[in-house]
């Protein structure tokens, strides 16, 4: 448990290359990642954008938490680098939506350095999306 709130989704997804939620409520996920030197993309330890949208995506995920909730489509902006051994922390906040499509915002920081903005569109269907005829 997380906050107030426990994780309904993505309860298989690896902290370390995802990041740990540090606070859960209705429609807003707080999680943190510490960037790895296995995330580098170069030898001056510049982290691969990969990565970071890993995280922003998760806390979108969180921040539904639908067991069934899955990624539709994502808007993004990456506005500064991040690096090897810095701490991210993405924050999502469910903008609008209802029924089967939510719109979440995410942010993710590094101290008070915008790393990504973006928008994503959450979707959350009535059956497993590896279920036949999903």
């Amino acid at each position: 448990m997380v906050g107030t709130m426990e994780a309904h989704t993505h309860r298989g997804i690896d902290p370390a290359l995802c990041g740990e939620p540090v606070a859960l409520g209705p429609g807003r996920a707080t999680v943190r990642l510490t960037l790895l030197p296995s995330m580098a993309a170069d030898d001056r330890g510049l982290v691969h954008g990969g990565f970071v949208f890993g995280l922003a995506d998760y806390a979108a995920m969180l921040a539904v938490n639908d067991p069934l909730v899955v990624l539709g489509a994502a808007e993004v902006r990456f506005v500064a680098p991040a690096t090897v051994g810095q701490t991210v922390t993405a924050e999502a906040v469910e903008e609008e939506g209802s029924g089967k499509k939510r719109l979440v915002a995410v942010t993710v920081r590094r101290d008070d350095t915008t790393v990504l903005t973006g928008r994503f569109t959450c979707i959350v269907p009535a059956r497993h999306v590896l279920d036949p005829g999903a």
